[in-house]
Protein backbone atom coordinates (compact mmCIF):
# COMPACT_ATOMS: atom_id res chain seq x y z
CA UNK A 1 0.00 0.00 0.00
CA UNK A 2 1.14 3.54 -1.20
CA UNK A 3 -0.37 6.74 0.93
CA UNK A 4 0.48 9.69 -1.50
CA UNK A 5 0.02 13.53 -0.08
CA UNK A 6 0.45 12.72 3.19
CA UNK A 7 0.26 15.70 5.70
CA UNK A 8 2.55 17.37 8.00
CA UNK A 9 4.48 14.87 10.14
CA UNK A 10 2.67 14.21 13.26
CA UNK A 11 4.34 13.90 17.05
CA UNK A 12 3.83 11.63 19.43
CA UNK A 13 2.67 14.22 21.97
CA UNK A 14 0.57 15.83 19.32
CA UNK A 15 -1.41 12.87 19.09
CA UNK A 16 -1.25 11.98 23.00
CA UNK A 17 -2.75 15.88 22.95
CA UNK A 18 -5.33 14.58 20.41
CA UNK A 19 -6.70 11.99 22.45
CA UNK A 20 -6.71 13.77 25.62
CA UNK A 21 -8.85 16.60 24.14
CA UNK A 22 -11.13 13.96 22.72
CA UNK A 23 -11.43 11.32 25.10
CA UNK A 24 -10.13 8.28 23.14
CA UNK A 25 -7.92 5.82 23.17
CA UNK A 26 -7.06 5.14 19.47
CA UNK A 27 -5.97 1.24 18.77
CA UNK A 28 -2.08 0.64 18.17
CA UNK A 29 -2.49 -0.01 14.28
CA UNK A 30 -4.30 3.53 13.77
CA UNK A 31 -2.04 5.11 16.20
CA UNK A 32 1.21 4.10 14.39
CA UNK A 33 -0.54 4.96 10.52
CA UNK A 34 -0.83 8.57 11.80
CA UNK A 35 2.60 8.67 13.09
CA UNK A 36 3.78 7.60 9.57
CA UNK A 37 1.39 9.25 7.65
CA UNK A 38 -1.18 11.49 9.26
CA UNK A 39 -3.36 10.65 6.56
CA UNK A 40 -3.58 11.12 2.55
CA UNK A 41 -4.80 9.29 -0.57
CA UNK A 42 -4.42 5.57 -0.63
CA UNK A 43 -3.30 3.14 -3.16
CA UNK A 44 -5.17 1.09 -4.13
CA UNK A 45 -8.27 2.54 -2.19
CA UNK A 46 -11.07 -0.12 -3.41
CA UNK A 47 -13.09 -2.21 -0.40
CA UNK A 48 -16.05 -4.82 -0.50
CA UNK A 49 -18.42 -3.40 2.29
CA UNK A 50 -21.04 -6.36 1.76
CA UNK A 51 -22.77 -8.55 -0.88
CA UNK A 52 -25.59 -6.00 -0.62
CA UNK A 53 -23.62 -2.74 -0.81
CA UNK A 54 -21.12 -3.64 -3.30
CA UNK A 55 -17.33 -1.79 -3.79
CA UNK A 56 -16.23 1.52 -1.77
CA UNK A 57 -13.60 3.22 -2.02
CA UNK A 58 -11.31 5.62 0.54
CA UNK A 59 -11.04 8.96 -0.67
CA UNK A 60 -8.75 10.26 2.34
CA UNK A 61 -7.49 9.29 5.51
CA UNK A 62 -8.05 11.97 7.96
CA UNK A 63 -5.25 13.81 9.29
CA UNK A 64 -4.33 15.60 12.62
CA UNK A 65 -2.89 19.25 12.60
CA UNK A 66 -3.87 22.21 9.80
CA UNK A 67 -4.99 20.69 7.18
CA UNK A 68 -8.62 20.39 4.92
CA UNK A 69 -9.57 16.74 5.92
CA UNK A 70 -8.75 17.04 10.23
CA UNK A 71 -9.42 14.94 12.11
CA UNK A 72 -10.21 17.14 15.15
CA UNK A 73 -13.01 18.72 12.80
CA UNK A 74 -14.02 15.22 11.82
CA UNK A 75 -14.69 14.49 15.26
CA UNK A 76 -16.84 17.45 15.82
CA UNK A 77 -18.65 16.97 12.39
CA UNK A 78 -19.66 13.43 13.38
CA UNK A 79 -20.27 13.58 16.60
CA UNK A 80 -23.11 11.09 16.25
CA UNK A 81 -21.00 8.40 15.02
CA UNK A 82 -18.92 9.04 18.18
CA UNK A 83 -21.83 9.07 20.42
CA UNK A 84 -22.09 5.32 18.99
CA UNK A 85 -18.35 4.78 20.30
CA UNK A 86 -16.41 5.15 16.63
CA UNK A 87 -14.13 7.43 15.32
CA UNK A 88 -14.47 8.78 11.77
CA UNK A 89 -10.62 8.07 10.04
CA UNK A 90 -11.72 8.46 6.47
CA UNK A 91 -14.59 9.41 3.87
CA UNK A 92 -15.71 8.14 0.08
CA UNK A 93 -16.19 10.55 -2.32
CA UNK A 94 -20.31 10.58 -1.37
CA UNK A 95 -19.30 11.75 2.04
CA UNK A 96 -19.77 8.02 3.75
CA UNK A 97 -16.93 7.62 6.65
CA UNK A 98 -14.83 4.92 7.39
CA UNK A 99 -15.06 4.50 11.36
CA UNK A 100 -12.57 3.06 13.95
CA UNK A 101 -14.44 1.24 16.84
CA UNK A 102 -13.45 2.73 20.36
CA UNK A 103 -15.28 1.13 23.00
CA UNK A 104 -14.74 -2.51 24.19
CA UNK A 105 -16.86 -3.94 22.35
CA UNK A 106 -15.93 -2.63 19.17
CA UNK A 107 -12.58 -1.64 19.73
CA UNK A 108 -10.04 -1.73 16.95
CA UNK A 109 -12.97 -2.82 14.33
CA UNK A 110 -13.53 -0.90 11.55
CA UNK A 111 -16.37 -0.05 9.36
CA UNK A 112 -18.30 1.67 7.05
CA UNK A 113 -21.15 4.17 7.77
CA UNK A 114 -23.69 4.78 5.02
CA UNK A 115 -24.68 8.23 6.06
CA UNK A 116 -28.58 8.36 4.61
CA UNK A 117 -29.51 5.24 5.93
CA UNK A 118 -31.65 4.84 8.91
CA UNK A 119 -28.88 5.04 11.80
CA UNK A 120 -31.10 2.70 13.98
CA UNK A 121 -28.91 0.37 15.85
CA UNK A 122 -26.05 0.81 13.80
CA UNK A 123 -28.20 -0.49 10.50
CA UNK A 124 -25.91 1.80 8.58
CA UNK A 125 -22.68 1.02 9.61
CA UNK A 126 -21.31 -2.05 7.88
CA UNK A 127 -18.41 -4.11 9.60
CA UNK A 128 -15.25 -4.05 7.38
CA UNK A 129 -12.30 -5.73 9.52
CA UNK A 130 -11.31 -6.74 13.31
CA UNK A 131 -8.57 -3.98 13.00
CA UNK A 132 -6.93 -1.04 10.92
CA UNK A 133 -4.33 -2.97 9.67
CA UNK A 134 -6.87 -5.74 7.89
CA UNK A 135 -8.60 -3.28 7.10
CA UNK A 136 -5.33 -1.90 4.69
CA UNK A 137 -5.13 -5.38 3.13
CA UNK A 138 -8.21 -5.12 2.42
CA UNK A 139 -8.20 -2.68 0.29
CA UNK A 140 -7.50 -3.10 -3.73
CA UNK A 141 -6.75 -1.81 -7.19
CA UNK A 142 -9.51 -3.16 -9.26
CA UNK A 143 -13.38 -3.36 -9.08
CA UNK A 144 -14.38 -7.38 -8.11
CA UNK A 145 -17.48 -8.77 -9.17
Amino acid sequence: MEIQGSNEVLTESRLQDFERINGVQLPQQYREFLLKYNGGYPKPYYFTISKEQGIGMVNIFYGIGEMYDNLDKKVDIFDDILDAGFIPIADDSGGNQICLGLTEKHFGDVYFWIHDEDPEDLGNMYFLAKDFGGFLEKLHDEIEE
